[in-house]
This record gives structure tokens, sequence and C-alpha cells, in this order.
């Protein structure tokens, strides 16, 4: 109950504090109870899923939204996409298919830990240029096959052996999907937004070619530098398992040969990824392909309804997930990210810098504000182009500037559990507590941040970008 009265009275102090200026009431209300929930959200005085519902209980009770506004993100796909991603990391691991990936996977990179580990990063970057929904690549692909891997190696969070090997496998293959996302135009939905508002901004659009070239040495650097890094921060129990190629090889064997259960959940998966990568062509949806993959999978009896109803934490992460989803999007729709973002630009503003100065300062306030938001889109839509052009304004290289802000857009997923669709499936894996999601987020946006800045800025000099 101490924790709820902390929410409570965080609540309290801003709604019966005046709205600033150019806030209405209707958004600094609506500001409390969603910093409330957010609080709520970091201290768990009851179930995240409750927190949520607490959340939209007092929108409608104090007739700061309605009913259809308060729950109007239950019909964003994301969330829906995240929770189908659950059930069907559940056959995948149900039918014996998530076990003979895993151990195949063993066989060939198993004699360590990070071995492991690197072989699930690069091969999660291998189709993010494919793949246009971090959600859907990481959440519905290598999630399942993560979780697969760590508890076919005997790390399990219900049995608390998850600091064997899965807490680290699982916070470094979220941490990197940020960062594969941040390296291609069609490797994360809301990228496309960047670059018609860069357009905008610019007069001329940004190709594909030109982000990729310039995302290709921040990112590579991060991709290889994040598991070292998280090695040494987050270290796994289990470090050398020279055995384990031999043992996985042996497991091989005994599974014997494909069994109908596996083949049909392989069929499955390819149909869904397939769709993920050319659906879009024939107006097909990332959340239709995978209710398709879904479908295949009950009809066939790889899985039951039964058994999706029983994966508690994939209704739980809808549930939080789109209710944090709901409110940020009416906290823009009411005003107040537009007011937030004005008067960062103007105290940005007034300190009179030079553009480097004024440039770095911007790109924490952009990054940082992300705390607030449960949606990369609803970040960009709300504060890229204000944020762009005060840079621009302020004499900073429009296109480096451009890209720096769209990249990062990505990135600064690595802070919280809600703010990019591949957090909240690995985060309710449960292998990872809060205060270390949070604190680890934290520390590796500051390396994130000074990589795409300095080494980043060196290498756009290189080839010509400012």
């Amino acid at each position: 109950m101490k924790l709820l009265g902390i929410c409570l009275a965080v609540g309290t102090a801003i709604w019966f504090s005046p709205a600033p200026q150019g806030v209405t009431s209707q958004a600094w209300h609506l500001l409390a109870i969603f910093v409330a929930t957010i609080v709520g959200i970091i201290t768990t005085p009851l179930p995240l899923g409750a927190v949520a519902m607490l959340g939209l209980g007092a929108t409608m009770l104090t007739k700061t939204l309605t009913f259809s506004a308060a729950f109007s993100a239950f019909t964003n796909e994301i969330p829906w996409l995240i929770a189908i991603a659950f059930w069907l990391s559940r056959g995948f691991i149900d039918s014996g298919l998530g076990r003979r990936v895993a151990y195949t996977l063993v066989s060939m990179f198993g004699k360590t830990t990070l071995g492991l580990t690197y072989a699930m990063v690069f091969a999660e970057f291998l189709l993010a240029p494919a793949i246009p929904s971090v959600a859907a690549r990481s959440g519905g692909i290598f999630f399942p096959l993560a979780r697969a891997l760590c508890e076919s190696c005997g790390s399990k969070p219900s049995d608390g052996t998850e600091k064997k090997m899965g807490a680290y496998v699982m916070k470094t293959c979220f941490q990197t999907s940020t960062i594969s996302s941040a390296m291609f135009i069609t490797a994360m939905a809301a990228n496309p937004l960047a670059v018609d508002l860069a357009t905008q901004s610019l007069g001329y659009p940004i190709s594909w070619g030109t982000w990729a070239l310039a995302g290709l040495v921040p990112g590579l650097i991060c991709l290889v530098c994040t598991p070292l890094i998280l090695y040494v921060l987050y270290p796994p129990e289990v470090k050398e398992t020279p055995e384990a190629p031999t043992e996985a090889k042996a497991e091989l064997e005994k599974m014997g040969a494909f069994s109908t259960k596996e083949k049909l959940t392989a069929f499955a998966l390819a149909v869904t990824v397939s769709l993920w990568i050319f659906g879009g062509n024939f107006g097909i949806g990332n959340v239709a392909a995978a209710l398709l993959g879904l479908g295949i999978m009950l009809v066939t009896n790889v899985t039951t309804w039964d058994t999706c109803l029983a994966q508690k934490p994939a209704w739980d992460t809808l549930t939080w997930f789109a209710a944090l989803i709901g409110m940020a999007s009416y906290l823009n729709k009411l005003g107040f990210i537009n007011w937030f973002s004005g008067k960062v630009v103007g105290i940005v503003n007034g300190f009179g810098l030079s553009w480097q100065p004024t440039f770095a300062l911007i790109i924490l306030f952009y990054f940082y504000s992300h705390y607030l938001f449960a949606s990369g889109a609803a970040h960009i839509g709300a504060m890229y182009t204000a944020f762009l052009s005060v840079a621009i304004a302020a004499g900073a290289p429009a296109l480096p500037a451009a890209l720096l802000l769209a990249q990062l857009s990505n990135v600064m997923g690595c802070l919280t559990p809600y703010g990019i669709g591949s957090a909240p499936p690995y985060f309710a894996a449960g292998y990872v507590s809060k205060a270390k999601w949070y604190s680890l987020g934290f520390i590796m946006s500051i390396f994130y941040i000074s990589v795409w800045l300095f080494a980043g800025g060196a290498w756009w000099k290189v080839i010509g970008i400012w």
C-alpha cells in the first residue's frame, strides 16, 4: 500500500498544481494520471496490468477521458502484435522446434554464452532491412528463439536460474534490437514517418541508401560492443560451456527427424515472416500476418486456445502497453506534447550557444523525453519536426541533424520496458528486474548517444554527409 500511496501522491500533486499557461486543464489532469501510472509501472505496487487498469479507470472517473478515448489504443496493432508474439512463441517451444533450433545454435556457437549471444544479435541484424516492424522481428521471431534457447540451457525465471544465462541473453537481444532498427529505413515502422517529416524540412528526400550508409558505422560499433559491455555490467553466471556443442549434437540426435508438429510450426512461421516481409505489397498488415500464422497453429493443434489463454504475460502486457499508448497519444492530441516541445525549444534557444552545444542539448532533450512515450511513432510525430527545425535554425548541418534525430528515434527505445515494440515481450518474460532494466538502459543510452555523435559524426564527414 505504501508504493500505491506514492503513485497517488505524485498524481495528486501534479493534478492540483496550476496548469502552465498554454496547457488545458484536461491535458494537465491527464498528465497527472499518466505520470502516476508510469510511477506505478516502475514501482509495481500491483501487477502491471492492474496498475494500467487503475490509470484508465482514473481517466474516466475524473471525466478526463471518455471510455472510447481511454481504451482507444486497444485497437492499435502494436499491443496485439506483441500478445500474438507470445502465443506464437509458445507454439514454437511446445512443438519442439524451439529446442531444435536452440540446440542447432548451441552446436555451432555454444562453447560460450557470448558466442551464442552474438549469433542471435547478428541474425536479427540480417533480417532488419526486410522486416519493417521491430515488434514483429524481435518480439515475434527472436524473442521466442531466445526464450527457447535459454530454457534449453536450463535458465528459467520460474526456478530461479534466470541469471545463469537468460538474463544476459534477453537484455542483450533487446538492446541490440533498437540498434538494428536504427540502421535501416525499413527496419522500423515509424522510420518512414521520420523520412517524410525530414523531407518537408529539408526540401529533398533521404534515400534508403543514404540512411543505411549513415547508420552503418555507428550501428555496427554498437552491435559489436553492446554484448561486451553488458557482459561486464550484467554478466551471465555461466560463461564457458565447452561441452555444450557436443551435448547439443547428442540432443539433436535424440530428437531424430522433424516431427509433424515441428514441420507445421516451421510452415506457420515461414508464412508469417514472408508476409511480414512482402505482405505490404498486397495490403496485408503485420497483425493479419501474425494471426494467419497463429491460425495455422491452432487449426493443426500445434497449440491450443487454452494454451493462449494461459499465457498471463501476454494478456498483462497487452493491457498495460495499450493503456500507456492510449494515454500518451491523448497527451499529444490535447496539445501537451506540442507545448512541452515548444518550451524545450525556447529554453535551448535562450542559452544563446553556438550550434554545436545547442545541437547536443537538443539531442539530449529529444532522446530522454522518450520516458514520456510508449511509441516511437508518437514521439516522432509530436517532436521530430520542432526539434529538427530548431537544430537547423541554430546552424546545425541539415542532413546530419535529420539523420541523427531519426536514427536515435529508434535507439531511445532502449530506456524503458514500454518505449519500443520489442521491449514488452523481453521484459515480461521475467528474466530481468525492473531496476536492472532501467539502470542498464540508461547506461547503454549514454554509450549509444556518444557513438552516434562522435564515431557517427566522423564517419559522416568521411562519406560527405556534412
